[in-house]
């Protein structure tokens, strides 16, 4: 940040009285601008059909990781609730309905500054089609997920848990629900020689 969104003058980088961390600071007005993590909402959108369980995901169109596959998800709007976002995000970027279950993950992905927050879903029928987000929109069983082809660490994190989960389900369990921290960035792509 270089100027104060209140009264346009430059900011500086200092601790507040009372605050114990550096802040945006406009010594024009005072505004201290405060900086928090981004929440990032999506689902994990399933359909069953005689006993195979498969999950929905989106090919990316957009940067980051344009052409990788993700759950699909994005951020949160103002004037929204998390359950919310993540109905949006699922329609927008994969076209399909969905009726939503529990949350299952909140992964903090602290080197982004954001929080990333996965509800459990099933599709309500078969109608999707990619967003303008995404290239494809296709349903994968568990053996057919393109592990090495995924966007971001959350989405393998969230889907290793998911399968964990169904496992446990087959035996007598149910979901659980999953916090966990990603706490490196994720690697960038290999490049073809």
């Amino acid at each position: 940040m270089k100027f104060c969104s209140e009264c346009a003058h430059p900011v500086t980088v200092a601790i507040p009285e009372g605050d114990n961390r550096p802040r945006f600071v406009c010594t024009n007005c005072g505004t201290i601008h405060y900086q928090n993590p981004k929440m990032v909402i999506g689902s994990i959108p399933v359909w069953e059909q005689d006993g195979e369980l498969k999950v929905l995901l989106c090919k990316r169109a957009i940067e980051p990781r344009y052409g990788y596959w993700t759950l699909p998800a994005g951020f949160m709007e103002n004037g929204e609730t998390t359950s919310a976002a993540a109905a949006r995000e699922t329609e927008e970027e994969a076209g399909a309905n969905v009726e939503l279950g529990n949350l299952f993950t909140l992964l903090n992905v602290v080197h982004v500054h954001q929080v990333h927050l996965f509800y459990l879903a099933r599709l309500v029928d078969l109608d999707f089609a990619p967003g303008i987000e995404s290239l494809d929109v296709q349903l994968f069983s568990e053996h057919e997920i393109p592990w090495s082809d995924l966007a971001f660490p959350t989405i393998r994190t969230t889907l290793e848990l998911f399968f964990a989960d169904q496992h446990k389900i087959r035996a007598g369990g149910t979901y659980g629900f999953h916090t966990h921290d990603i706490v490196g960035p994720m690697r960038a792509p290999v490049q073809p020689d």
